[in-house]
């Protein structure tokens, strides 16, 4: 899952940015609201988070520009205006969620999550296929009723899979959905991930289908 973060305090978004990596999600991180909207255009997102003062306006703004366009990428506000009438209008322009600064770190993390199970298909919080359980929510891993230990980036990557098993997944949905924009596309990234997935997981489950991509066998569930 890619989460973009909107926040113009450097040490909070680098504490947000870093909190969200470590629980498993690809992030990227801008400070402003030109910065957020460029990225949106040319970037696919499962949640965005989103400060409201900053330096070139309020990020309601951009939620209200991204409804305007039918853009539905779920958002969540994450700032310091805590009044009932504050949030009240978060969720006028379109926010999805809205949390108030200080907050504690586990609330944000299950709230993206959350967020993130909306986007694009419905998810239920326990995907299952090819003999696989994959828990979205406590972010576990079940091969035939056995628990695996998996990094976050192996998560993220058998998360996708499951979730459009029975369909090819390119390595580029992989780069975008999994990775933040730093990465780099033309890498092996993708098939170092895999490989080591193959490892953990034992007998096949993940086909490589030459040219086009990755394939869990079997319907989502």
């Amino acid at each position: 899952m890619r989460v973009l973060v909107l926040e113009d305090a450097p040490e909070l978004g680098a504490e947000v940015a870093g909190g969200l990596r470590s629980a498993g999600y690809a992030v990227d991180l801008v400070g402003t609201i030109a910065d957020a909207d460029l990225a949106i255009a040319v970037n696919r997102y499962d949640c965005l988070v989103l400060d409201r003062v900053l330096p070139d306006g309020d990020g309601l703004g951009l939620v209200g520009k991204l409804r305007g366009a039918e853009v539905r990428v779920p958002v969540l506000m994450l700032t310091a205006m805590d009044a009932v009438g504050d949030r009240v209008r978060g969720f006028a322009e379109g926010a999805d969620d809205y949390l108030v600064k200080p907050f504690a770190f586990a609330e944000l993390a299950a709230r993206v999550g959350a967020l993130c199970r909306r986007a694009d298909w419905p998810r239920p919080p326990v995907l299952r296929a090819g003999g696989l359980e994959v828990d979205t929510a406590r972010k576990r891993v079940r091969r035939d009723g056995v628990l695996l230990s998996l990094g976050a980036k192996e998560f993220a990557v058998l998360e996708l899979l499951v979730a459009r098993a029975g369909q090819v997944v390119s390595r580029t949905d992989l780069i975008e959905h999994c990775w933040d924009e730093q990465a780099d596309p033309m890498s092996n990234v993708v098939d170092a991930v895999v490989a080591q997935l193959r490892r953990k997981l034992g007998a096949p489950v993940i086909s490589t289908v030459r040219g086009a991509g990755y394939l869990v066998d079997g319907p989502a569930g």
